[in-house]
């Protein structure tokens, strides 16, 4: 199916389309990586070092893309990974929690959003909560408390994140609030790209960056920066804290920003329910490999103790079964669902979850598999080196 005007094919296009409507600074921190972006590159360069073995006949006519995550069914592998505040269209999480019902999938809801937590439960009563370590043990219990009451059906820790906000080509300027400062600021990025606050301005507001689920509800939301220097501010987290929290939780729990096979352990060790490889899409310690060659020494390690998923890079349906022939039980995807909004608001969501299902539906067809469970190693051609992992001794 060609693109049209409603329509993107890839999600190369609805990049595309995100980079026409968006300010520059809107767009520039959706794509900024760490330093000089080395993290986030390899992140899709490595999909492309891994080739295929396929079929030519006996292939199935039905495949089979289902699975379970943390407890919850989905129609297909693929999960909304929880974002920051989501200024790229009005509707922000709430779009993204529609689709991702209508996809038969679960949205991971971050605690920096933008949006309450009981108005995303309400489009999707299927989502895990998110949150950095920020606060006391207190602050955490009470935030999760929360997402709980609204019907949270799980909860996810991410811990990838070292404060590094340098990047080679200077980061983009995001304001405290937008005040009049603020917005003179903008005004000639917003120029050039008047559909941006028509949308706004048709919905009755402008960017919120407040992050209300950061809160009780009926408390004082502070700005993305408040809470950011509240973030800052807290001592790192240990192991010791996160086995509390999951205790505390009582349910599905998952780590997110495993890239190591000893933190893996740790996480089975605190009885986490899953972990998610990723390195914050770039935006970690720059110079870590893509997480798609971290995830075989992951699974190797506990591969068998704890749900692993993937986050980082996923671009294409291809890449997804590739995460999973090398035993990720489903990905998860940031940008190209954020793409995917700003090029089309919630249809733009749908748009992406759709191309991804049917990449993933294609490849297997074109390996003859009749379900993703099927998929291992063997279905892939894995360079030498891929992996980067030292030498066993």
């Amino acid at each position: 199916m060609a693109s049209t005007r409603d329509w993107f094919e890839t999600v190369a296009e609805a990049q595309r389309r995100a980079k026409r409507r968006l300010p520059k600074g809107v767009y520039m921190a959706l794509v900024a990586g760490a330093e000089a972006g080395t993290t986030m590159d390899d992140n899709t360069a490595a999909f492309a070092e891994l080739g295929f073995r396929p079929r030519v006949a006996d292939l199935p006519t039905e495949r089979e893309v289902s699975t379970t995550v943390m407890g919850q069914d989905v129609a297909f592998p693929v999960l909304i990974s929880p974002t920051g505040v989501q200024a790229v269209d009005p509707d922000g999480e709430v779009a993204v929690a529609r689709a991702s019902a209508a996809a038969g999938t679960v949205m991971g809801l971050s605690s920096f959003a933008s949006k309450p937590v009981e108005e995303v439960a309400e489009a999707n009563p299927k989502f895990f909560f998110q949150s950095y370590w920020v606060g006391d043990r207190d602050a955490m219990l009470a935030r999760a408390e929360r997402a709980r009451a609204a019907g949270a059906k799980g909860l996810i820790v991410t811990l990838d994140w070292v404060f590094d906000s340098r990047r080679d080509w200077g980061s983009p300027f995001i304001p405290e609030r937008l005040d009049v400062k603020a917005m003179a600021r903008y005004a000639p990025q917003v120029a050039v790209r008047p559909g941006y606050l028509l949308r706004w301005l048709k919905h009755g507001k402008l960017p919120d960056l407040g992050v209300p689920n950061l809160v009780a509800r009926g408390q004082d939301v502070p700005t993305f920066f408040g809470a950011y220097g509240q973030w800052m501010m807290t001592p790192p987290v240990t192991w010791d804290d996160l086995q509390w929290l999951r205790e505390q939780w009582g349910g599905p729990f998952m780590v997110k920003g495993i890239t190591h096979p000893d933190d893996a352990r740790r996480a089975v060790d605190i009885g986490a329910t899953a972990i998610s490889v990723s390195n914050h899409g770039g935006n970690n310690l720059d110079s870590t490999p893509a997480s798609i060659r971290l995830l075989p020494d992951v699974v190797d390690a506990v591969g068998d103790q704890i749900e692993i998923l993937l986050d980082g890079g996923i671009r294409r349906g291809s890449d997804v079964v590739k995460a999973l022939a090398l035993g990720a039980r489903a990905v998860m995807i940031g940008r190209a669902y954020l793409w995917g909004m700003a090029a089309n608001g919630e249809k733009g969501v749908n748009n992406v979850l759709a191309i991804l299902r049917s990449g993933v539906e294609e490849t297997l067809f074109g390996l003859a598999k009749s379900s993703i469970h099927q998929l291992g190693p063997d279905d892939l051609v894995i360079p030498a080196d891929f992996t980067r992992s030292s030498p066993k001794k």
